[in-house]
């Protein structure tokens, strides 16, 4: 056995039994800890990862109950499947077969967090998350979905062929004891898959890039600043000047525009549920939208040195082992893609077919809206809508819990939506992500579209996630579409809780033709990174500054390096996707080193200040100035607005999403158009304080930073590498220690191109790097991870220094992985026949 691989097994069972705190609990179990006896049964248990056939695939004939007609797998040097079916039907049960052979635990742990099941296999740790996703709803929304597909619907078709595909493997590895490594662990067996799992993992994603708590947040934070100074802090409009792809110009509205307007006051009982709503989602902050995600850009031929169009995409997700994507090319009669997968879905969501190519970013507009629902005691279990006392909708949920009770939750649902919380005030939500949406029936469209017709045709069926879809065409075309449901409501301010009465319901979506939208511009390029799409003068409420557009810093570099470039390659797309240059560093240091350059400096400060001058605004591990940068920059924000937070008493030990950090894309924007044209601004001078300016906050924060840097990291500044202080970790998904990757000190931050999403340890960024090269039709693909879930396995986190190095594996055609000898084959043929 390779010593990585005994390694990682010898990691995996320490862990585990170190976990337990005494052997006892390897034969009977703990509280919440399955018994570990059989887990590590020679012949049935843990130590079967170990066998070859569990480690990688091998050339061999696997005869399969389901499938209707011989198929074949090839595996690339990484582990990328290459699936040939001569039907459309097996091709999507291939599909699901392999899947389940290299990430069933996680397909299964998926959709257990969408339907509220986690508690039944790891203890009342999770019934937070259960509890929370039983209110939301997703598995109502699914079956929905389900229930909404008609016979012979070609999602459906798919959707059957994919859970036979999965259920078939699951089958095999219970009948030959091979079930993946942490089914033994937890000691339990996954359950059949069905097609309403898979739309409730489609619902999880959704979720992810979609939901969030942000009218809650305004709420609290007008009642604690008050309203006027919270639109002033956090507007709809962003103070500093953006790059938005579509510039316009735009169609006239067919709503009225929505704006900030008077001052809305939050009372006590509102407050506090806002604070209950607030706590709940801390709760699950993992599993909700808390940063901005990703990049995607296309360029025509003007601007290419081979004269066809490139692609890019990076999607910024959280990064774990196994990886959330599984990589995957397919070839059937109907079909012809290349790309990656979520795996528990029969479809690629970025990729190549032979003559398109797309990648997603977030459209990060207002997608969850808040409604305050009138109840009265003297009408229990009703709430008033239009005029008259209604009947909440019930359903009771039964959360079965791994050592404990099972938990019987109550849900009441009202017309907006299902009641989030009742501290205080009736709180319902109506997220976009509750709408029925098929999703999966338009990427189906989109794996055979042959231009971009038939690209804009699909999309104009897609709700949610609100998705900024890039385009590139093998005839050297480009487009984008921000695709999805765009809430407009009656009245109202949306960024805050409405009214549950009625007036301030939806009632429908900004038109498909009005949404950000460009094709073949004359500029020959386009871009996002989870700006704000639009210009401020777009006709139609999207959302604000806050609610959850990104701070425009990564679109900003992107579209300058793409509008100075001419004669563009591959090479120049990767160094793009990979480059750590802090956009708003350029702007700012200059203005504080022309700033210090008039102060009276001690000498360590004026060391300090040489490593700006000489630095070239990269976060590389190895900077210095990167550290000082940040720290500076953290400083500042607090600085300026800390004071504000305190005599406000904004409650942050409640919600530390509050706290003044640069994790606040509005702060950034506001300080940022301050300090560069507004240097007097009266946000700048303390409540009851002496007047301050830009210059004077700027000058406190660059004395602080040195003093903390020289405290934390010592006395030389040339030693205060970035690496020192901020770091990258790819946890593992169980939660195990030694089946991650990392800390690691790494390069980036927040807003570099190459993001790493938090400080000081990063746990997302790009999760799947493409460059799609329309000259020779070859796609380049790289993401930090593996194809298998199986620690013990080569392929577990064989790419992982690739990605770290920003290097790329070209993405070989059907034939290259036919010819690749080291391959192993699987041969499929339905059981029963020859």
């Amino acid at each position: 056995m390779p010593r990585h691989m005994a390694g990682k097994i010898v990691n995996t069972a320490c862990a585990l039994l170190c976990g337990t705190g005494i052997t006892y609990a390897s034969l009977h179990g703990l509280p919440g800890i399955p018994p570990l006896g059989p887990s590590l049964s020679p012949a049935t248990g843990v130590w079967t990862l170990t066998q070859t056939q569990s480690l990688l695939p091998h050339t061999e004939t696997l005869k399969i109950p389901g499938l209707e007609r011989t198929a074949s797998v090839h595996f690339g040097p990484h582990g990328t499947a290459y699936i040939h079916a001569t039907d459309d039907r097996d091709l999507f049960f291939a599909m699901g077969y392999t899947q389940a052979t290299f990430r069933l635990f996680q397909m299964d742990l998926e959709r257990r967090q969408g339907e509220g099941l986690l508690s039944q296999i790891v203890g009342k740790e999770a019934l937070s998350s259960d509890e929370f996703e039983d209110e939301l709803g997703l598995t109502r929304t699914a079956t929905k979905e389900w229930l909404a597909m008609k016979a012979d619907h070609q999602a459906r078709a798919v959707l059957e062929a994919f859970s036979a595909g999965v259920n078939a493997r699951i089958a095999h590895d219970e009948a030959t004891h091979h079930l993946p490594l942490m089914f033994k662990l937890l000691h339990y067996k996954p359950a059949t898959w069905t097609p309403i799992d898979t739309l409730v993992i489609q619902g999880i994603m959704t979720q992810t890039l979609d939901y969030t708590d942000t009218p809650a947040q305004y709420a609290i934070l007008a009642h604690s600043l008050g309203y006027a100074r919270t639109m002033e802090f956090f507007p709809i409009l962003p103070k500093d000047k953006q790059s938005p792809y579509d510039p316009g110009p735009y169609a006239k509205p067919t709503v009225s525009a929505v704006r900030a307007g008077a001052s809305s006051r939050v009372n006590a009982s509102e407050y506090q549920a806002m604070l209950s709503f607030a706590h709940q989602m801390a709760q699950v902050q993992g599993i909700l939208h808390t940063y901005s995600d990703s990049n995607n850009w296309a360029v025509s031929g003007s601007r290419t040195a081979s004269g066809s169009a490139l692609m890019a995409g990076d999607p910024h997700l959280n990064q774990t082992l196994p990886s959330i994507w599984y990589q995957v090319d397919a070839s059937a009669p109907g079909y012809h893609f290349s790309g990656v997968a979520v795996p528990g879905l029969p479809v690629i969501l970025i990729g190549h077919n032979r003559h398109i190519s797309w990648s997603l970013t977030d459209v990060q507009n207002q997608s969850t809206l808040l409604y305050k629902e009138e109840t009265s005691r003297a009408h229990p279990g009703d709430y008033f809508y239009k005029g008259a006392w209604r009947p909440f909708q019930r359903i009771v949920y039964d959360i079965p819990v791994k050592g404990g009770k099972t938990v019987h939750l109550p849900v009441s649902i009202a017309a907006q939506g299902p009641v989030m919380t009742q501290h205080g005030q009736a709180l319902a939500v109506d997220w976009m992500g509750n709408i029925p949406s098929p999703d999966l029936s338009v990427m189906l469209h989109i794996l055979q579209a042959h231009n971009f017709a038939e690209f804009r045709s699909a999309l104009s069926k897609w709700y949610a996630p609100t998705q900024n879809f890039v385009y590139a065409d093998r005839k050297g075309n480009i487009g984008m579409i921000s695709a999805g449901y765009y809430p407009l409501v009656a009245g109202g301010k949306p960024w805050l809780p409405l009214s549950g009465t009625g007036p301030d319901n939806v009632v429908g979506s900004i038109p498909y033709s009005a949404i950000p939208q460009v094709y073949d511009p004359p500029s020959g390029y386009v871009f996002s990174a989870n700006q704000r799409e639009v210009g401020d003068n777009y006709p139609y409420y999207i959302g604000t500054t806050y609610d959850f557009f990104a701070n425009g810093y990564r679109a900003d570099e992107i579209a300058h390096v793409l509008g100075a470039s001419h004669h563009l390659t591959v090479a120049d797309m990767e160094r793009l996707q990979t480059t750590v240059r802090d956009y708003l560093a350029t702007k700012i240091v200059p203005v504080l080193l022309q700033d210090e350059a008039h102060a009276s400096l001690t000498p360590k400060e004026r060391e300090v200040v040489q490593l700006l001058a000489d630095w070239h605004d990269r976060m590389r591990a190895s900077s210095p100035a990167a550290t000082v940068w940040w720290t500076f920059w953290t400083q500042y924000v607090a600085d300026t607005f800390g004071p504000w937070w305190s005599a406000d008493h904004v409650p942050v030990q409640s919600d530390p999403t509050l706290a003044p950090t640069p994790a606040l894309a509005p702060l950034d924007e506001d300080l940022q158009a301050w300090t560069l044209t507004d240097s007097t601004n009266p946000a700048f001078t303390p409540p009851l304080g002496a007047p301050r300016t830009a210059q004077q906050v700027m000058r406190l924060a660059f004395s602080q930073t040195v003093a903390a840097l020289t405290k934390q990291l010592g006395p030389n500044p040339s030693t205060w590498k970035w690496k020192r202080v901020h770091s990258r970790e790819f946890p593992s998904l169980a939660n195990i220690n030694g089946l991650g990757y990392g800390p690691r000190g790494s390069s980036g931050d927040e807003w570099t191109v190459n993001a790493a999403d938090g400080f000081p340890i990063s746990e997302a960024g790009p999760s799947w790097r493409f460059v799609m090269n329309w000259a020779t039709g070859r796609g380049y693909g790289i993401y930090p991870g593996g194809q298998s879930e199986n620690p013990a396995s080569p392929w577990y986190e064989d790419q992982v220094p690739t990605w770290w190095d920003g290097r790329y594996h070209p993405m070989l055609t059907q034939a290259e992985a036919r010819a690749y000898r080291a391959g192993a084959v699987w041969t499929l043929k339905p059981a029963g026949k020859g």
